[in-house]
């Protein structure tokens, strides 16, 4: 599956969050596939990460896609129906949605914390951005997606089944694959499929802040949750060569309603991460 040019040309795909990160890594991957993206984000600027939505659409067109960045604080209802609205006008239809923002900035200060030391307004902004966002943009997609008998990626975590980071993430990450599993009984007399996404440990730009030792390793230590070797993780065009293989899957319908792991989707179809490997660190 990798490096298959034009494998989307023609189809019309957006990735929420696509700054930098998750978002960014798959946007470039359904860009080298041909398709047009938009992405989105809050990003306008580079601030203390770097990465924003206009680098990354660059990097779609460098890619042989094509890159549309919209900035859009998914908080605004308004902001996110204008998209969609965009989208309409000019294509009539809409291909992935992929609904990957979150703010991991902000959730990392709460890593490892018991919920008694996890302030309610953690829950709100939790929730707002990385549940409430996605039910957003599906809701104003939905009838586009419905014409082109697309496909939403919802991109959720091994957090919704075991515990992993605090009780409000996997809270969070569980009501993400509810969502995605009633979204897939609402559209099943349709061609649209449904799908969580499980990236595993990914090698984003906020790990990437975390400094070689004396060893040469790059370890990260997620309280409660042990130390990861950082040489292990995934790059983040690992999920986006499961979102495009799954985009180009004729029977990808079979999937629908379900949680997927990036690691067992390259199992299933044959792609790799850009170091040939098959990263299974989660």
């Amino acid at each position: 599956m990798n490096g298959i040019p034009s494998a989307l040309g023609g189809r019309i795909a957006v990735v929420t969050g696509a700054s930098r990160g998750i978002g960014k890594g798959i946007a470039m991957e359904l860009g080298a596939a041909g398709a047009t993206v938009y992405v989105t984000g809050r990003s306008a600027t580079p601030g203390r990460l770097p990465g924003t939505v206009h680098e990354t659409a660059a990097a779609i067109d460098a890619a042989g896609g094509t890159g549309i960045p919209f900035v859009c604080d998914h908080r605004d209802d308004a902001a996110v129906r204008r998209l969609f609205e965009l989208i309409t006008a000019e294509h009539g239809k809409l291909d992935v949605l992929v609904n990957n923002v979150y703010n991991s900035p902000a959730a990392a200060r709460w890593l490892g914390k018991p919920f008694w030391e996890v302030p309610p307004d953690a829950w709100d902004e939790t929730f707002d951005i990385g549940v409430r966002s996605h039910y957003v943009a599906s809701v104003f997609a939905a009838p586009l997606l419905i014409e082109a008998g697309g496909l939403i990626v919802n991109i959720s975590s091994p957090g919704a089944q075991r515990y992993m980071h605090n009780a409000v993430y996997g809270v969070a990450k569980s009501a993400v694959d509810r969502l995605t599993a009633d979204m897939a009984h609402n559209l099943s007399d349709t061609s649209v499929t449904a799908v969580s996404l499980w990236p595993g440990i990914v090698d984003t730009e906020l790990l990437q802040l975390v400094p070689t030792d004396a060893s040469g390793q790059r370890l990260v230590t997620l309280p409660g949750e042990g130390t990861f070797d950082l040489a292990d993780a995934e790059s983040p065009r690992f999920p986006g060569r499961a979102v495009v293989a799954l985009a180009t899957d004729p029977n990808r319908r079979s999937r629908t309603g379900t949680a997927c792991r990036v690691a067992d989707l390259a199992d299933a179809y044959g792609f790799t991460d850009v170091d040939g490997r098959i990263p299974r660190a989660d």
